[in-house]
Parts: structure tokens; C-alpha cells; sequence
């Protein structure tokens, strides 16, 4: 089922136990380096190492910390603005920005620009946030608005977008648009709750929400759900075979896209169990291309045919001429969990109490791949009427679709004839 739970209980650690450390070479002042990259050092040895002093920034040369600081606060508001939606974060930056303003003319253009950038983003994701919300507030079983009003529900996605290689790009739309409103916080509160120098602190008062990337995954699950419902829905068996022949081309589409994430909803909804059971309706089916999208996201080997294909495509988009060649929406889920994995199977800290700066470097590096990713632009045009229709149509619960499943093809054993009647 393409259900996810929540990323507490989502994931084993046992399964991720790589062993990132190396040993370390070269040490100084207690920061120890391995061809010129840092591996670890005491947290004490770090601040010592980053903190200005006398022989950095001397006090009759304070105009030199000003470009630093501007330079710091630029890049962290550029690539975590949502650290500033708490309001003392958000207090602190006020006042050193001011006191950087205070100085030359050219550092109050700059600072202002920045908390422009930072306001104008901020004010994005808010509405963005409010969007969602009126968007799952309409969500509906469509199995009652079928019950209540059937005239209501006249159309099918093949009669609101009848190319499968249209819909493809409009789905591609809506997945960049919710991975562009994922911040890389994110990934770091979905998995962080304690302090990791107090077992018994909270990083946070009240912990960060995680309501986009949350969001993102939801919206898999909607996709699942909506091609399940699309194939269960049809009364005439011809019309199911044409459903599931559709989304297969959709499915195509997307891989020769790079959207992986709603190739892999597709293929989940079409996996499901109301639409697998439906045999004399899959016979109706050719399911070459199929067979060879489920080959290519089989989950046996670590998803190796997957993650062969994502390497294809991320090196395409590096060399690429066109917004199009540069598109690649990873299966989020399995990104998820590589990361988990790596920050789970690896301990923050050496035996020797030293930080595992090689652990971070590698999570940063997951991370900032993502971020390359999700700041593609839509090459796409926009269909409005296609969008809303895979943004708020209602579609089947789970048990919906059994019942309009077995309606479609009859039970076959004890199991299914009793489910039918208690949903009857």
C-alpha cells in the first residue's frame, strides 16, 4: 500500500550500517584532517578554530567582520529561511542586521535586499501553507459524493486530459512546485528531537514542523489513490483495460521525464490490491511496457535498477541544455530513508568524543543534491483545469475500492466474499 507512517516508527536503523570513518592523518589544534577534508575534533577545538580573536579581526579593523558576517547571514537566509519563522530567530537577525546597516552605505543595500529575500519568501510559503490546508479540507471519500450526488461525478481523467504524455507534464508541475516549498530543515527535524549532548533536553520548545515535506508525501499517496480510483471506478471492463492502458503511458512518460516520484505512485496505485485482483480486466491488458516499469523500480538489490536509472538521469541534468534534460524529482520516500539510514547507522560522534564531521559531510551532500534538484523550473505549460482535477477531485477510500472492485469482478474466495458483505 502506498501509505507512509510518520518517520519516527517509518524505518529499521538495522539496515543502514556503512562505516564512514577513516582514519585520520592529520591533526591540528585538535581538528583532525584526511586530505584536507575534516573528520572530526572536539566541539571546543571547533569554536576555538571559528571564533574571531585578536589575530583574526583586530578591534581597530572592525570593517572587515561587517563583509563576513553580511556574507554568513546572506547564505543562511538564502538556503534556511524557515529557521526564521520563529520569532526570536527572526528578532536576532533584526538587530544584527541593523548594526550591520549601521555602517557604510553599501551594507544597508545589502542587508535590506536580504530581508527582502528572506520576507518575500517567507510570505511564499505561508501562502503556499494555506493552499494545502483548503486542499485537504475538501479531500472527500468519492464513493460518497457518488451516493449523494452521482451527477456531479460525470468525469474520468481520460475525458479532463485525454493525452497521457499532458498529464505526465502536469504532474510533473505539481511535484516540482511541492519540492520547491521543502526546506533542507526539514530533513533534519523529520529525524532530530534531542539534543545530542543531553539525552533528557529538547533541541526545541516545541519541535519544527515538517509540514512540507509531509505534505509531499501525502501527495504520493493521493496519486496512488486517484489512479486506483480511476480504475476501479469504470462499470464496463473495456473501459478498465483502457484506464490501465493510459496510466501505463503516463507511467512512460514520466520515466523518459525523470519524474521517478509519480512513476513510482502510478505504478503503486496500479499494484494496489482492488486493481490487481481484477484478472479478466488485466487480460484485457498489454502489459509489456508495464513489465518493464516495474522491472526498472523493482525494490530487490536496494532499488539497483532505480538508483542506476536516478545516476542516469542526475547526469544528464548536470550536462544538460534545456530546462527539460534537467528535470529530476527522485521516489521521495526512498530518499527519506537513505537519509535516515545514514543518520541513524552512523553515530554523531567518535569514540573518542570527537564530532564525525565525515557523517555530516555526507548527509549535506545527500541534501544538496536534493536542493540542485527542486530549483529546476517547469519547462511545461500550465493546464489549470488538468491541475485542479489531480488536486481536488475526490477520490475512493481503501474500502471504497474493494467494494467497487468486487461490484466490478466478484469475489472469489471466503476472505473477499466476506469483506464484500460487511461493506455492503
Amino acid at each position: 500500500m502506498p501509505q507512509t507512517p510518520p518517520f519516527s516508527a517509518m524505518f529499521d536503523s538495522s539496515g543502514y550500517n556503512r562505516n564512514l570513518y577513516q582514519s585520520a592523518e592529520d591533526s591540528c589544534g585538535g581538528l583532525y584532517y584526511h586530505d584536507n577534508n575534516l573528520l572530526s575534533g572536539s566541539l571546543e577545538a571547533l569554536i576555538q578554530h571559528l571564533v574571531p580573536n585578536v589575530d583574526y579581526y583586530p578591534d581597530n579593523q572592525i570593517r572587515k567582520i561587517a563583509p563576513k558576517i553580511l556574507q554568513l547571514l546572506t547564505e543562511w537566509t538564502e538556503t534556511f529561511p524557515y529557521d526564521f519563522r520563529d520569532e526570536r530567530m527572526m528578532r536576532n537577525l533584526k538587530d544584527l542586521a541593523h548594526r550591520i546597516a549601521s555602517g557604510e552605505e553599501t551594507y544597508r543595500k545589502n542587508v535590506q535586499q536580504m530581508m527582502q529575500g528572506l520576507i518575500r519568501k517567507l510570505a511564499a510559503l505561508s501562502q503556499y501553507e494555506e493552499v494545502l490546508a483548503k486542499i485537504s479540507s475538501t479531500s472527500t471519500d468519492r464513493l460518497t459524493v457518488l451516493k449523494t450526488k452521482p451527477q456531479s461525478i460525470q468525469r474520468d481523467i481520460i475525458t479532463v486530459c485525454s493525452d497521457p504524455y499532458t498529464l505526465a507534464q502536469q504532474l510533473t508541475h505539481v511535484e516540482l512546485e511541492r519540492l520547491n516549498y521543502i526546506g533542507p530543515e526539514e530533513f533534519v527535524q523529520a529525524f532530530v528531537q534531542k539534543d545530542p549532548l543531553d539525552n533528557d533536553k529538547s533541541c526545541y520548545s516545541e519541535r519544527k514542523k515538517t509540514r512540507n515535506l509531509e505534505a509531499y508525501v501525502e501527495w504520493f499517496n493521493r496519486l496512488s489513490y486517484l489512479v486506483a480510483t480511476e480504475i476501479c471506478m469504470p462499470v464496463k471492463k473495456k473501459h478498465r483495460a483502457r484506464m490501465i492502458e493510459y496510466f501505463i503511458d503516463v507511467a512512460r512518460e514520466c520515466f523518459n521525464i525523470g519524474n521517478f516520484n509519480s512513476l513510482m505512485a502510478i505504478i503503486s496505485g496500479m499494484n494496489m490490491s482492488p486493481v490487481s485482483r481484477l484478472k479478466k480486466t488485466w487480460a484485457k491488458v498489454k502489459t509489456a511496457k508495464f513489465d518493464i516499469l516495474e522491472h526498472q523500480m523493482d525494490p530487490s538489490s536496494n532499488f539497483y535498477n532505480y538508483r542506476t536509472a536516478l545516476r542516469g538521469a542526475a547526469q544528464r541534468s548536470l550536462t544538460a541544455h534545456s530546462s527539460r534534460e534537467k528535470i529530476v524529482i527522485p521516489f521521495f520516500s526512498l530518499l527519506i530513508k537513505d537519509i535516515y539510514f545514514l543518520n541513524e547507522g552512523c553515530a554523531n560522534r567518535l569514540p573518542n568524543g570527537h564530532v564525525n564531521f565525515e557523517k555530516f559531510w555526507e548527509l549535506a551532500k545527500q541534501v544538496s543534491e536534493f536542493m540542485t534538484w527542486k530549483q529546476v523550473e517547469c519547462p511545461f505549460e500550465r493546464d489549470r483545469k488538468i491541475l485542479q482535477y489531480l488536486l481536488t477531485v475526490p477520490v475512493f477510500s481503501e474500502d471504497a475500492l474493494y467494494l467497487a472492485s468486487y461490484e466490478s469482478e466478484g469475489p472469489e474466495n471466503h476472505i473477499e466474499k466476506d469483506r464484500w458483505k460487511s461493506l455492503r
